[in-house]
């Protein structure tokens, strides 16, 4: 497992343009609030990312003495995701650090990332940490009961719900959270459904949460409300649905309603099977109704509303932007998200809807340009958030292909340009530096191989792509 470290970690904005640079700039700095070093991966690296997770974030660099001097650690293919993996069965709530491994001077160190986390405090093994002063802090029961009280006050989704009880919940429904968890956990759940909803403190004191009831309520809800229209023209409407349903079956329900009116093309690759292109890259699209569900406010009197037109797709969510983030600063990916509803985030992310908090607009913004289409756009109008995404190529019926392939192209071009200015790179770096995801640099990479414009050369492990002579 690697994963590109977000640009909104307290170093990464030094370290954008290559692993090794932020290698660099994390011992130029030392250790600090936000900074760790550890010779080797363990009990006190994990409390370490606890420590993090329970105050502002912060990166920890295995392989590196507190003397700023690296050392390296010896990895095999099994090991990033074993040490992954131990920090999430090991935390409740849960955490998921972001890792990377740099090579460094015949040398290899990881990189460990760690958001604030929005469900606080974090415990170990049943052990709560913070960071102060450089290093990690045993946190006293006033500490804990203090970070517990500051999420509930802070996260209405957490507060009893008076209208509703346990007779309002869907045993069932909860018992298919538990499924989809399962899926993605070393250890599964194996508890009754009502100790699982005392132990993600859907239900306190035998009252259930207003996010206990959004989640898992037998009977549909006005709260949720999302209208859903295929629009002819501003003012005629050909298709309309009212979506009302619990939190999860709505994403479903949204996903088909925009997949019924929007085009697709079968496109011929060679494969024995013909790959699918869609007006609009669906990933975008789920991104955006998952984000629209999660982050709403429920509070509202308003619907969320998503409008299918000819040229273009806007999504209406009721919702203002939390205190102290603008706009220019989510797009830039200079904050840390900080969930409006943290114990409805909390669930989607236990049962692998969202992968992280606070990177769903970066996501969107690569799927769209990466398959072709224009730049999506998103705005702040009154208390609503709005999202447009407009097609491929114009549209499907107006070249999907052609709008695949420019985007490809252009993708591909930048990725072999890059490499000619900085050889002896891999895909992670290329990444960074190009604003996009692994992903799509691998496949870039593969059709620059394919067209024999370049090479690797050197070990997998330290190797890097070179521009063929004649290639570029």
């Amino acid at each position: 497992m690697t994963a590109r470290l977000p640009r909104n970690s307290s170093t990464a904005s030094a370290g954008a343009d290559s692993g090794g640079a932020l290698l660099k700039e994390l011992l130029r700095q030392g250790e600090s609030d936000t900074v760790e070093f550890k010779t080797s991966f363990g009990r006190e690296a994990m409390e370490t990312l606890a420590a993090f997770a329970n105050a502002k974030g912060g990166t920890l660099a295995v392989g590196v003495n507190n003397a700023s001097k690296v050392l390296g650690v010896s990895l095999n293919a099994e090991t990033l995701q074993k040490w992954v993996n131990q920090v999430k069965m090991l935390t409740a709530p849960a955490i998921f650090p972001e890792a990377e491994v740099i090579d460094w001077r015949d040398k290899q160190v990881v990189i460990f990332w760690v958001p604030p986390h929005p469900v606080k405090p974090v415990s170990l093994k049943g052990r709560y940490y913070t960071r102060k002063h450089g290093a990690n802090h045993l946190m006293n029961l006033e500490e804990i009961a203090n970070e517990h009280l500051k999420t509930i006050n802070l996260s209405w989704d957490f507060a009893p719900d008076p209208r509703h009880g346990i007779k309002d919940i869907s045993l069932d429904k909860v018992n298919g959270f538990v499924e989809r968890a399962n899926t993605l956990r070393e250890h599964p759940i194996t508890d009754d459904p009502l100790t699982v909803l005392r132990k993600f403190e859907l239900i306190r004191d035998q009252a259930v949460s207003f996010g206990c009831f959004l989640l898992f309520g037998q009977e549909p809800t006005l709260i949720t409300t999302i209208e859903a229209g295929r629009f002819d023209s501003e003012t005629i409407i050909r298709d309309h649905l009212t979506i009302r349903d619990d939190l999860f079956a709505e994403v479903d329900a949204c996903m088909g309603f925009v997949r019924k009116h929007i085009s697709k093309r079968f496109v011929i690759t060679g494969k024995v099977q013909r790959d699918e292109v869609w007006e609009y890259p669906l990933e975008a699209v789920r991104e955006i109704v998952l984000n629209m569900i999660v982050h709403r406010d429920y509070r509202a009197s308003a619907d969320s509303t998503i409008k299918i037109h000819s040229d273009r797709i806007e999504f209406f969510n009721p919702g203002a932007l939390p205190n102290g983030l603008t706009l220019p600063e989510i797009l830039a990916g200079r904050c840390v998200s900080n969930p409006r509803n943290k114990q409805i985030a909390g669930i989607f992310k236990e049962a692998g809807a969202i992968e992280k908090y606070g990177s769903g607009i970066k996501r969107v913004r690569q799927t769209m340009l990466a398959a072709g289409a224009g730049e999506p756009r998103f705005e702040v109008i009154g208390n609503f958030f709005k999202v447009t995404l407009f097609p491929l190529g114009g549209g499907v019926n107006e070249g999907v292909n052609k709008g695949v392939n420019e985007g490809v192209n252009k993708g591909v071009a930048s990725l072999l340009a890059a490499i000619g200015n900085t050889p002896g790179q891999r895909a992670p770096f290329y990444a960074i530096g190009l604003d996009t995801s692994p992903k799509n640099v691998e496949r870039w990479l593969k059709q620059l191989k394919n067209n024999g414009q370049i090479e690797f050369r050197g070990a997998p492990r330290t190797g890097g792509y070179f521009v063929r002579r004649g290639g570029k």
